[in-house]
């Protein structure tokens, strides 16, 4: 009798816990967008040149970060190869930074802010000009 009411109450421990994890994934939001850097080469051509396309080392080179509104959470965007990127945040309020100082003709649309809502995605696309002529 022992054994079946400690296997009841492991199971209720168990369903409330998977309750839990499924609630806080249900309340983020997803981040979503793409990174667009160009020009790389000074003559573009349709189709692109493939070495004229931006690769991992120029995303590297032209960092994108999302803080927290409150300063403490900093978080790289690590683009996939074609640049697009896509995450779960915690709601609230955020803004974008490029990790590099832009001189000359370079320039870009951030800083940003954005808000992220429960269970929404939220979709910004984020243009950075090399200056490249």
């Amino acid at each position: 009798m022992r054994k079946v009411f400690f296997r009841f109450i492991a199971l209720l421990v168990l369903i409330s816990l998977s309750n839990c994890d499924k609630q806080a994934i249900e309340e983020n939001g997803t981040f979503s967008g793409k990174i667009k850097i160009g020009p790389i080469c000074p003559v573009e051509t349709i189709p692109p040149d493939p070495g004229c396309l931006p690769t991992a080392e120029t995303y590297k080179s032209y960092p994108v970060y999302i803080n927290s509104s409150d300063g403490f959470q900093k978080i790289l965007i690590n683009p996939k190869p074609d640049g697009s990127f896509n995450m779960e945040l915690f709601p609230g309020d955020y803004f974008l930074t490029l990790g590099k100082e832009l001189n000359g003709p370079e320039h870009c649309n951030l800083p940003l802010v954005f808000t992220i809502y429960p269970s929404k995605t939220t979709l910004i696309d984020i243009e950075i000009d090399t200056g490249i002529r």
